[in-house]
């Protein structure tokens, strides 16, 4: 059985002022808040052991009777941290979806990162230029360094890229451990050094970019499952107006279908 771990503790600061009371996964797009939009994807693909490690506002959260962990520290700490609270629901058995909670995505998207037999797996968005191209002056101002070897699996990711060559991709916030993989995966989190910086960043708010990288700089294999956009970050109120202007235009879908 597969589960789902949705990753909503932070405060949506440039959200604001709509996450002035409420968490930045409560906000609507298109009239549906962004986390009923992925149980509602992850319900469509059999997903529904479904479990929110909150933080900021959790009470509108657990208000709607979802299952949640409390990140209580998570206004000095990041996702990492905030996935690891929930580690009773990330012990258990069966795969396990990891969500950030400030994106949706097509069920296609999901079904392709679900079919991957691999021990641990991202989604990567291979033709993510056009999509940044619409929300950014210049793309590589907010982009990522990803960078695949021959059999598309990540040998780098998250750093700032300083052209496109080393960008072979966007990372996209889902990720996916095996059951099987699931005690080492802990393991490795457990063992790393809490006195040293993650690039930049003390360990405790260490970006989930990071905690992947060291987990292939000490030898694990993440495979990248490639997909042809079908997803949306919301990180700004300017992203949820673009994404309604072209909702309006009805040019949204090239991008993302929405039900």
């Amino acid at each position: 059985m597969t589960r789902a771990l949705i990753l909503a503790a932070g405060q949506g600061t440039r959200l604001r002022p709509l996450t002035n009371n409420k968490p930045k996964c409560m906000v609507p797009l298109l009239g549906t808040p962004l986390l009923q939009r992925q149980i509602d994807t992850l319900k469509s693909c059999g997903v529904h052991d479904i479990h929110v490690a909150a933080g900021y506002r959790a009470d509108q959260i657990q208000a709607r009777g979802i299952s949640i962990t409390i990140n209580k520290h998570f206004a000095s700490t990041n996702m990492v941290e905030t996935l690891f609270c929930a580690l009773p629901f990330v012990a258990q058995e069966g795969d396990l979806i990891i969500s950030y909670g400030d994106i949706v995505y097509q069920k296609s998207n999901l079904e392709a990162l679900l079919s991957c037999k691999d021990e641990i797996s991202i989604m990567v968005d291979s033709h993510w230029l056009q999509y940044w191209k619409l929300r950014l002056e210049d793309p590589l101002e907010d982009a990522e360094t990803l960078i695949l070897d021959e059999n598309n699996y990540v040998k780098e990711l998250g750093k700032k890229p300083h052209n496109y060559e080393s960008i072979q991709g966007q990372y996209t916030g889902l990720i996916k451990v095996s059951s099987k993989t699931i005690p080492d995966f802990v393991k490795c989190y457990q063992a790393l050094d809490r006195s040293k910086s993650y690039d930049g960043k003390e360990f405790q708010k260490m970006y989930m970019t990071s905690f992947l990288q060291s987990m292939i700089d000490l030898g694990w294999m993440v495979k990248a499952v490639q997909v042809r956009n079908g997803w949306l970050e919301i990180d700004s109120c300017e992203d949820l107006r673009l994404y309604e202007r072209l909702a309006k235009e009805n040019r949204l879908k090239p991008f993302c279908k929405l039900d």
